[in-house]
């Protein structure tokens, strides 16, 4: 089963428990998805539903700083409750070090050497840590990587 479907039962599932917070994240999530085929004009594939979930608690996680940091613990609360409905519909994520033996593998792959080589291997992480692991993380990472 595609995790789009799986997304779609999970809603179906929350309305038969009345569960409103839930459903309301859930249906926050498909209408992101929806909107992200529409202007694409293409069918998501679980790597791309994946991207809109990490892009989507990106922007939870930033609210929740902006209201805590303007008092507003009620709404940081409501964003954090939606955040962990999210996190269901993401694979494992990577340990840092995991993380770490990955970008020195894709370092010496690519043979890159110093700072100016960021771009190119942010760039290859990208692509195959998509989901995996958070790309601020992964950016510390290369950066590390880069600097030896």
């Amino acid at each position: 089963m595609s995790l789009k479907l799986r997304i779609q039962d999970d809603m179906k599932a929350a309305m038969r428990a009345r569960d409103s917070e839930r459903l309301a994240t859930i249906r926050m999530l498909l209408a992101a998805l929806k909107q992200r085929e529409v202007d694409e004009r293409i069918e998501l594939d679980d790597t791309a539903v994946v991207g809109v979930v990490d892009k989507l608690i990106k922007q939870r996680k930033d609210s929740i700083a902006a209201f805590r940091q303007g008092g507003r613990d009620d709404l940081a609360d409501k964003e954090a409750a939606e955040i962990t409905v999210l996190e269901v519909y993401l694979p494992q994520r990577l340990s840092a070090e995991q993380i770490a033996a990955e970008i020195q593998a894709l370092v010496a792959e690519l043979g890159a050497s110093g700072p100016g080589d960021m771009g190119r291997v942010m760039a290859a992480a990208k692509s195959r840590l998509a989901g995996q692991a958070e790309m601020a993380l992964v950016s510390a990472a290369v950066k590390q990587a880069l600097a030896k």
